[in-house]
């Protein structure tokens, strides 16, 4: 008696190959010693080796160095007494 389930054929079309479903925590798992990049929602970057992390994203990298992102440089509008 076979369980088949149909998993393969639900037409998704997402991830390519027809390996298991991972989860982000497997992904995570297995990035695990390799390069990342950790961006903050203050536009800092983080480049360095993925040593550790738990179950609540804490994070430990090797070898990392900060890149604070320049969102935009824009200029002010000049009146006729500012000169040229």
């Amino acid at each position: 008696m076979s369980s088949g389930g149909g998993s393969d054929k639900s037409g998704s079309g997402g991830g390519g190959g027809g390996g298991a479903v991972k989860t982000p925590s497997d992904f995570l798992k297995s990035i695990r010693g390799r390069p990342v990049v950790v961006k903050l929602n203050s536009g800092v970057d983080y480049r360095g080796i993925l040593a550790c992390l738990d179950g609540y994203m804490n994070i430990a990298m090797e070898q990392t160095e900060e890149y604070v992102n320049v969102l935009y440089i824009s200029t002010s509008k000049r009146t006729l007494t500012d000169g040229s």
